[in-house]
Order: structure tokens, then sequence, then C-alpha cells
């Protein structure tokens, strides 16, 4: 049966696996990348064959890659608009068509406006697109394109409620949206025995309460408030440090470039008093071995759709401390598994970092429900199977039917 078969023909057995196309704008290390990467190596390979394909890749990523033996294409553009990306767009189509590419899924605005189009000229027989975020960083125009674009689409996948909410408020159409949450390798984040390694890597004392920012080092995750706070919590508690973990790369019209956004960060840490406390460590790959020295993992963010940084401390038994934006209160339940405050204060950040680190009890308390929390909502495996009859749903609308799931023992 051809790629383009269309609602309504009779459904045909297939016994051949779904071919799926993950396009993100840059393979790079960050949170919709781990979650492309962990969705791509858990999909039961009896029945989905993911291929990957982008405008760039950028650090170490491309190793990830290769180690899930899956093609990726680069379809290099330097912005949305023009004849380069046009013939890029066509490429793209020709290679749907010619691979016999039966869901195509695209992440994020750049890919979104790219990709869905192309994919809906190629006649793919499912296009979805994914919004991880709730887009305050868009500007009202980019909203209206990427609206546009995900009309075209069969489907729109969202990571968070809030993201769904944002989303409905600009004038999507709920009944097209579906919400599943991200998953995490519980298995990798078990321990909370750490030997004081890290720390003293850092420069800092085995001893000393470490408290740390997971995230990539952008503005709109408000790493100056965090460093604010972590002045005063320092003034508290002198024996505390501090860390902001991740990628130091910015990223501006899709584009990932060195940015200035680090040096402001530290010439404030500087004029706060505390650059001697504090450890920008830019990527480590060892973040697991690294969250069990952590006594409170913060996020700051000023928008957010669903942090890998807070499930995975809470996955590790790290009470997290995060505002109250986005999805971060669909993860954290307040005073439950962790402590949430408004954007944009230092002071109350300050002040629920103290109460972690001034009552052991709350701490260990806090810790235990998030990581049983991550355990019954946020796995790995739950995402992966969510996806996975996503998918088949929206292929039996199209008329597929695949072979029998040989792990259920059942039929599609």
């Amino acid at each position: 049966m051809s790629v383009g078969t269309v609602a309504g023909r009779a459904s045909v057995r297939d016994a051949r696996p779904v071919r799926v196309v993950q396009f993100l704008a840059t393979l790079a290390m960050g949170g919709t990348e781990r979650q492309v990467m962990n969705l791509a190596l858990g999909l039961d390979p009896a029945r989905f064959e993911p291929r990957f394909a982008c405008f760039r890749v950028l650090g170490d990523f491309l190793a990830d890659i290769e180690t899930t033996r899956r093609p990726l294409t680069l379809y290099a553009i330097d912005r949305l608009y023009g004849g380069k990306t046009l013939r890029q767009q066509l490429r793209f189509a020709r290679d749907l068509r010619a691979g016999g590419i039966d869901v195509v899924h695209a992440y994020g605005f750049y890919a979104n406006v790219f990709a869905v189009p192309a994919a809906r000229l190629a006649g793919a027989r499912v296009v979805v697109a994914s919004i991880r975020d709730t887009g305050d960083h868009l500007t009202p125009a980019k909203r209206r394109v990427q609206r546009l674009a995900c009309r075209l689409a069969d489907a729109i996948l969202v990571n968070a409620e809030a993201v769904k909410r944002r989303l409905v408020g600009d004038g999507y159409d709920g009944r097209r949206i579906t919400v599943i949450g991200n998953g995490i390798a519980l298995a990798r984040f078990g321990s909370k025995d750490g030997d004081g390694r890290c720390r003293r890597e850092m420069g800092f004392s085995p001893a000393s309460p470490l408290v740390a920012v997971f995230c990539r080092l952008d503005r709109r995750k408000g790493l100056e408030h965090f460093l604010e706070a972590a002045a005063s919590v320092g003034a508290r508690f002198p024996e505390a440090r501090f860390a902001v973990v991740g990628e130091t790369r910015e990223r501006r019209g899709g584009v990932v470039i060195e940015g200035s956004y680090k040096h402001e960060l530290e010439t404030l840490a500087a004029r706060l008093g505390i650059g001697d406390r504090v450890v920008f460590t830019g990527f480590r790959g060892d973040v697991p071995e690294l969250m069990s020295e952590v006594a409170v993992s913060v996020l700051p963010s000023l928008s957010e759709g669903l942090s890998n940084a807070i499930l995975e401390s809470m996955a590790a038994g790290v009470p997290v401390v995060a505002t109250a934006v986005g999805g971060n209160s669909e993860a954290v339940q307040e005073g439950v598994t962790g402590l949430l405050v408004p954007p944009r204060d230092g002071a109350a950040l300050a002040d629920a970092i103290s109460a972690v680190l001034a009552d052991p009890a709350l701490a260990m308390r806090l810790g235990a429900a998030g990581r049983q929390r991550a355990t019954e909502c946020f796995s790995n495996e739950r995402m992966v199977r969510n996806t996975e009859d996503f998918y088949l749903a929206l292929l039996a609308k199209k008329g597929r039917r695949l072979a029998p799931d040989r792990r259920k023992g059942g039929t599609a």
C-alpha cells in the first residue's frame, strides 16, 4: 500500500514495522532531544522503525544517535523561508515518499513549521506536531505561523496539561491535542549515597550541602534569581555551595550558539559576593552520580513545559524547589513532593531552599514522596507505551493495521 493511503479504505494488515521519522530543529543536548532519544530506544523494534531528521547536529549528541543504528538525515537551512528552505522541504517530501514513511513526528516551532507542511505534501499517513513549552519565547507572529502549520497535522502532542491549556487559549482545537508526560529512565537515578567525588571535583568539601540547578543556560530558566537566592541562603548556611549544571550554549532563531549569558551570570555571582561558592559546570554526563550528592534541586524557570530536571531529581529522591510555572505543578505537589514558589522571586526561592536545608526530616519526606511519584507517573516505559498507542490509534484511523504485539500477545 502506498504512503498516501487515505482514511476510509479497507484496513490492511501490514507485517513490516511502522516507519517513524522524528524531526527536530537541532540535535544537541537538551530536554526534548533526550526525550526523543528515550522514545526511539524504547519503541518496540518488532513494530516500529524510528529514523531521525534535523537541520543540524551539535555537541556529543551524534554519538547517542549512532548507538541507535538508525538513519539520520540533515536538511540544512538558515531560516524558515526562502528558496533554499523550499528546496529542502521538497527534498524532505521526496525522501518521505521514497522511504515509505508512515509517521512524521516534528518537535518544536522550527521543526513544526518546516516539516508538517512538507509531510502533508508527501502524503505521509500520519503527521504529528509536538509542542513542549508554553510558547512564551515566541512572538505573536510566530505563534500564529505555528498554529497554521499545526492545522495540517493529524494531531498535536504536548507533554503537559499547562501546554494544552495555553494552546487552547491561543485558538487551537483541544480535541486534537493529546497529553503524554515525559518519561525518565528511573533505574539511572536510584542512589542517594554520593561519596563526595563530584563535590571535590568542583572544589567543594564533600561535607558541604550542595544546592544545584540542572538546566541549559537559557534566559527563560531565571538563573539570575537562583543566584540572588544563593546569596541569601549562603548568608544563612555558610557551608552551603551552589552549582549550575548544564549546557552553556544559547539558542537564537533555532540556532545554537556560544552565548554571553554565562558571563553575565558569573559577573552577577561575583557582585553578590558568592563567586567562590558557585560553579558553572557546563554539560556533565554523570548527572545521576552528581544528583546523589545534591541536597536540594532547584528550578527557577520563568516558563516551562514539563521539566526533565525536576523529574530526574524526583527519581533520584532529591527534594525539589521549583517555580510555579507551566507544568512544574503537574510534577511537584506542593508540600508533598517538593516546594513551589512564584517566578522572579529570589527571596521566596531562598526561603524554600533554606526550609529544606534546615529540616532533614522534611528533606527526606519530600525526596521519598518525589521518588514514588516519579515511579508511578513518569517512567520511561509509560511514556513509550503511551506514545506507541497514540501512533497506532492515528494509524488505525487511516486504515493501517499491524502485526500482533509480541510483547502483549495481542493484535492491533
